[in-house]
């Protein structure tokens, strides 16, 4: 998990990605890529997010996919399989965390609450997804839960853009965000994949900016 972890870092945003057919799979993974941004949190929400992540880790190996909106154990095996390097939840499930602590799949579940950090924390997790974020109480609820559980780092994800990504990634307890903003379904629904790959460019080169502010 510390390589993920120190790659989500670098790239400060991940793309949290619906695909609605698997055909955009591979033209989205080539605008991220070329937007500078190798990585994708592709949630299964759909039909069409097991296929997805095959073919986006068979064409592009060294992309981090993952798979974000995990339920079950089952949807974890069949992630992994696909490909999948990395699995998120929207919650704290303890059957799935333990799941992939045990077989070393890299984990993300989601913890909105001290008592759900107090879980992760016994478990040796150093890394949580805090969702949704803004409405769960933003920067200011990470600051406060930070404040005791101070090895824990947080990717914040629900409601992030370009407009409050800097107040986010300036807090040094926040690992990276996850967004959708320049991958919106829309957008890959009508193919504006140049557009994608323009929005990603944006968006690692303010992850970018806010980081190098970060350590002046």
């Amino acid at each position: 998990m510390g390589t993920i972890a120190e790659q989500f870092y670098e790239y400060g945003v991940v793309p949290v990605v619906v695909l609605e057919d698997a055909k955009d799979a591979l033209p989205l993974a080539k605008a991220l890529i070329e937007g500078g941004l190798p990585c994708a949190e592709v949630t299964f929400r759909t039909e069409a997010a097991e296929e997805s992540i095959r073919r986006m880790s068979e064409k592009y190996p060294d992309m981090l996919v993952g798979a974000g909106t995990v339920l079950t154990i089952e949807q974890v095996d069949r992630a992994v399989k696909a490909g999948a390097k990395f699995i998120v939840s929207p919650g704290f499930d303890p059957e799935i965390v333990d799941y992939c602590l045990n077989k070393d799949i890299p984990v993300f579940p989601g913890c909105i609450t001290p008592s759900e950090v107090a879980q992760a924390a016994k478990r040796g997790m150093k890394v949580v997804k805090f969702f949704p974020a803004e409405q769960a109480g933003g920067v200011s609820m990470i600051k406060a839960m930070a404040a005791p559980y101070t090895m824990m780092k947080f990717m914040p994800t629900g409601g992030i853009n370009a407009k409050n990504l800097k107040e986010y990634l300036e807090y040094d307890k926040i690992l990276c965000c996850g967004g959708s903003w320049m991958v919106k379904g829309d957008m890959i629904r009508s193919g504006a994949f140049d557009k994608i790959k323009e929005l990603t460019k944006e968006a690692v080169e303010l992850a970018a900016a806010i980081r190098a502010g970060e350590k002046r």
